[in-house]
């Protein structure tokens, strides 16, 4: 089968960082399913992978970690789908990803496609879906219809991650959010999924909330440079208040939420694939709401850019633009 894929941790600028190459054709487990491939999108954890964990002489590693298909073949075990459903999904970090003509993926933390949207509108969704409805039920405690008086304080709003978060916010919350960014139009892309207020996260963000009146937060998601602007941050949040990050801080001081009684709670999608954990299907089961909720016209896609088909050539601009730290939304590619 086509795939991309990579054998040594190279800048993006190297022709080498991604190369196109001939996979064999996996075959399902016995929960696994085959699926074909129709698009997929990429996420910072793309080029991390790529540039942050060697690989042993002569393998080549298959990267992608969103996709959308269709069902070619299922194991003996599974129970949800057959063949020829269309499904979308964020796999497992620690298996083979999703930039090949074929890939299989646990049934359990796959979701049927939304009906309504395309292939490509589909992939933008999965991952980011999964970290966003985590962060904010799971590890924030926000309960469902809840959070009439509170905030909610998403910092990079028009990220992949955020993009999805303010929609689920304002859908499924009463919590008024206040995002961050600092283009004309990101902070429009913001606005238009449901943001309250916006912020410049390049200016003092304390003072601008004093503007806005909303000068503390219960609530604030870190999505981006969580390190620089970890300070504010634990300043801007209430007494009792939470924070949830999701990059990868260096260094933070963790004193600083002592004297609020704050919590610090970290989101990392993975972890329920990784570790197989009891409530896997949890994310079978978001996947399948989020569906729902498209179809009905209460959620959007999050795509922001079409990179064309699969092929290394295209996936090293996406890894390249992912990597500046400008994606609107979500990049992605379609067809092999």
């Amino acid at each position: 089968m086509k795939a991309v894929g990579h054998r040594a941790n190279l800048p993006i600028t190297d022709p080498n960082a991604l190369i196109d190459f001939d996979a064999p054709k996996p075959a399902p487990g016995p929960r696994d399913l085959l699926v074909r491939v129709a698009a997929v999108a990429i996420n910072p954890v793309d080029w991390k992978v790529r540039t942050r964990f060697p690989l042993p002489a002569g393998e080549t590693r298959i990267l992608g970690w969103d996709a959308c298909g269709t069902v070619e073949a299922a194991g003996a075990g599974v129970r949800r789908f057959r063949p020829g459903d269309q499904v979308y999904y964020a796999g497992s970090l620690v298996r083979p990803g999703s930039n090949a003509e074929f890939q299989a993926v646990d049934e359990r933390i796959v979701g049927r496609k939304p009906k309504s949207l395309s292939v490509a509108e589909a992939a933008a969704l999965p991952l980011t879906t999964i970290t966003a409805w985590e962060l904010l039920f799971d590890r924030l405690g926000v309960v469902r219809g809840g959070g009439r008086g509170q905030s909610l304080l998403v910092v990079g709003g028009a990220g992949g991650v955020g993009s999805i978060l303010i929609q689920l916010a304002r859908e499924l919350t009463q919590l008024t959010i206040i995002a961050t960014a600092s283009r004309p139009e990101t902070i429009q892309w913001c606005q238009q999924f449901g943001a309250h207020k916006v912020i410049d996260h390049t200016k003092p963000m304390a003072d601008q909330q004093k503007t806005i009146g909303i000068s503390q937060v219960e609530l604030i998601a870190a999505l981006t440079e969580t390190e620089q602007h970890f300070p504010v941050l634990a300043d801007v949040l209430k007494p009792q208040g939470r924070i949830c990050v999701i990059d990868d801080p260096k260094a933070i001081d963790v004193n600083l939420l002592k004297r609020k009684s704050a919590s610090l709670h970290w989101e990392f999608m993975f972890t329920r694939s990784m570790f197989e954990t009891a409530d896997i299907e949890a994310q079978a089961t978001l996947l399948d709401e989020v569906s729902a909720l498209v179809d009905a016209g209460r959620l959007r896609t999050t795509l922001g850019d079409h990179y064309g088909a699969i092929n290394a050539t295209n996936l090293r601009r996406a890894h390249a633009f992912i990597e500046s730290g400008k994606a609107k939304g979500k990049v992605v590619l379609e067809g092999f």
